[in-house]
């Protein structure tokens, strides 16, 4: 593995545990040396991606923050998006989400919320596999043929469990409802109690690159009420990935 990879491989082991790791506990996990991974524990600190703490051991570091920062004022994903998910939530009670495909997995990159009476449990940072869930199905519904292979080669018993079908014809199937309609639907595969209505956004080359869903209470919630908020939702992902196409040729 490559010098950069192996010091990167440090910060991945902070989306599996949210606490602090000491230099032991990561000198059992990764194996390296003592000598390169205090060497790359310093490089990570003096860069401020990481940060140490007496009695915690290592966390992530102030960089973190401000690098979130610049996300959340500079992305054009989310600067495109935000006024519409205001709209959104305005028209419609519940909670708009915008996420990004991201490897091999839904994350969640900013949100709205319309009211206190309902809120989702996929929330900004937080990341979910792209086989449950209306946010992930649209996606994984749009991904090109030779992905979408791979990843229900990859994950046959998970695809299996969440219904998505046993085999790779079976999966293609269940998903092009969702490809020709340009929207997904779910009940309480998030967040209990709630429906998921989720578009997909396109960027400049026509590819996949995240969706765009409204979270709301089930209770009450007709078939009508839902094929409007799909319409709407619908609406918003197309100016979305209008802008992100807009955006790439400028650049």
């Amino acid at each position: 593995m490559e010098s950069h990879k192996r010091m990167l491989r440090i910060l991945d082991l902070f989306e599996e545990h949210n606490e602090g790791w000491s230099a032991e506990q990561l000198h059992a996990v990764l194996g390296y040396s003592r000598s390169t991974l205090y060497r790359y524990l310093k490089m990570l600190t003096d860069s401020g991606l990481l940060t140490s703490l007496p009695g915690i051991g290592y966390a992530l570091g102030p960089r973190i923050i401000e690098l979130d920062y610049r996300i959340r004022t500079g992305d054009p994903l989310i600067r495109a998006a935000k006024p519409l998910m205001q709209e959104l939530v305005k028209e419609f009670p519940g909670t708009a989400l915008l996420c990004r495909l991201y490897r091999d997995k839904v994350l969640c990159v900013h949100q709205e919320s319309g009211s206190d009476a309902f809120q989702s449990n996929f929330e900004r940072g937080c990341i979910r596999p792209l086989s449950r869930g209306a946010a992930s199905l649209i996606i994984l519904a749009n991904l090109p043929a030779h992905r979408l292979l791979r990843l229900q080669r990859d994950n046959a018993e998970e695809f299996a469990k969440a219904g998505l079908g046993a085999d790779l014809a079976a999966v293609r199937t269940g998903l092009k409802k969702y490809r020709q309609r340009g929207w997904a639907e779910t009940h309480g595969q998030v967040t209990p109690g709630g429906t998921g209505i989720a578009a997909a956004l396109f960027d400049g080359g026509n590819e996949v690159h995240g969706s765009l869903i409204l979270t709301t209470a089930s209770d009450g919630l007709s078939e009508e009420r839902i094929r409007t908020i799909a319409q709407r939702v619908t609406f918003y992902a197309r100016i979305i990935s209008n802008s992100l196409g807009s955006t790439r040729h400028k650049g």
